[in-house]
């Protein structure tokens, strides 16, 4: 095998130095023309078709796009008025059927109260019998009560003759007056000068003399019942009436304070 020596391979293929006045071999090549101006000019041509039809494409994205946005508005437009119109003709249909119930109801209400009065008229002319028996047992009942009430008032008015003298005393001295109750058997007794700061201010309470055992019915201001009733056991037990006046005038100015 032949051994490898550098200075011979690459000897042979390296080529003479060139000197200064040596012709060029670039000269001596032919020229060639590549149209590189020609191919500039449809380069820029096709650069402005280009860039034409992309504003073209994006004005016509515009175009579309707002298009569709209108398209959709309208849609949506239509959609809510036809939603409206659907809960119009709901609550019309809802009205109508509560119309028709409430129509229903009312026809057997009154399919009721024309049973109710046939009834009650029916109980009215089976109570009329009763009612005139005990209309009559009433009338002989009030009769009797009549002649009781009437004795007694004949002995109330002897009585009162008799104490005549005492009840204007009473008055004075407790500052007090005695008017009707618009009832034969009811009395007011007016009080007045309870408070020293309103002399003027009155109270009263209204007395019952129907039976022997005096009632008191209202008061003004209003007194407990319990401390009335104790009042009433005491002067129904004593009949000392100044005494019972003496106390109810305490009463009121203790209601007052």
């Amino acid at each position: 095998m032949a051994s490898f020596e550098p200075s011979l391979s690459t000897s042979g293929m390296r080529p003479p130095l060139a000197s200064a006045d040596a012709p060029s071999m670039a000269d001596s090549l032919p020229s060639v023309n590549f149209g590189f101006e020609d191919l500039r000019n449809r380069m820029t041509q096709f650069t402005t078709k280009f860039d034409a039809f992309i504003d073209k494409g994006r004005k016509q994205v515009l175009e579309d796009r707002n298009q569709f946005r209108i398209n959709l508005a309208e849609l949506q437009e239509d959609q809510r008025m036809k939603q409206r119109d659907m809960e119009i003709l709901t609550l019309k249909s809802q009205s109508h059927a509560q119309t028709l119930q409430k129509e229903a109801a009312e026809a057997a209400e009154m399919h009721a109260a024309i049973s109710s009065i046939t009834l009650e008229r029916d109980s009215r002319l089976a109570k009329r019998d009763r009612l005139k028996q005990q209309i009559a047992e009433t009338q002989k009942t009030i009769n009797q009560r009549l002649e009781s009430q009437k004795a007694h008032a004949q002995y109330l008015d002897a009585q009162a003759r008799l104490n005549f003298p005492e009840l204007d005393f009473w008055q004075d001295y407790l500052c007090l007056r005695i008017e009707g109750a618009g009832r034969e058997d009811r009395l007011k007794f007016i009080y007045n000068h309870l408070l020293e700061k309103d002399w003027e201010k009155e109270t009263w309470f209204e007395l019952g003399t129907a039976s022997r055992d005096y009632e008191i019915y209202r008061t003004k201001p209003k007194i407990e019942r319990a401390a009335i009733e104790r009042e009433l056991e005491i002067v129904n037990e004593d009949r000392d009436f100044g005494a019972f006046l003496k106390r109810m005038r305490k009463l009121f100015v203790e209601s007052l304070k």
